[in-house]
């Protein structure tokens, strides 16, 4: 492998890494949005702390909405579907952290099984990339590709 290609494999490698952090990121911060709602829940009804944790809210998932299409842009959508599942792990940090709930073995078992699925699923997301040159298919249209 020349200096050129090496550099090129991992610039490739970084910019990979870059967007699967800034998926976790991503889901660390929709995950926020069932927080506010709990603590929304605990107010009463068009209180201002209501409307405030609302807005919350709103606010989180329209700013996951922007990002999430930014990911999916970048990374083929069965493999950020996959990394989604993250979402259910903060889900428990925040319960524990904010909410004071405890971790069953149920639950901790329940958050090593998507780990281990999130981890299997990059690691063949990489077999199959490696296997086809470090692409994610053909991006050519249908009219180009002549079909």
């Amino acid at each position: 492998m020349n200096g050129q290609s090496k550099s090129t494999a991992e610039s490739r490698k970084n910019s990979k890494a870059g967007i699967y952090l800034a998926l976790h990121l991503l889901m660390m911060v929709f995950s926020l949005s069932s927080v506010c709602s709990k603590m929304a829940s605990k107010q009463p009804v068009m209180s201002s702390k209501w409307i405030l944790f609302y807005g919350l809210v709103i606010v989180i998932l329209g700013i996951y909405a922007i990002a999430w299409q930014q990911i999916i842009k970048r990374m083929p959508i069965s493999t950020a579907y996959a990394n989604k599942a993250a979402s259910v792990v903060w889900g428990q940090v925040w319960g524990l952290i904010i909410f004071h709930e405890g971790i069953t073995p149920g639950k901790l078992i329940g958050v090593i099984i998507i780990i281990c699925g999130i981890v299997l699923h990059a690691g063949a997301s990489t077999e199959a990339d490696a296997g086809t040159g470090g692409g994610s298919g053909d991006r050519r249209t249908t009219k180009e590709a002549g079909i």
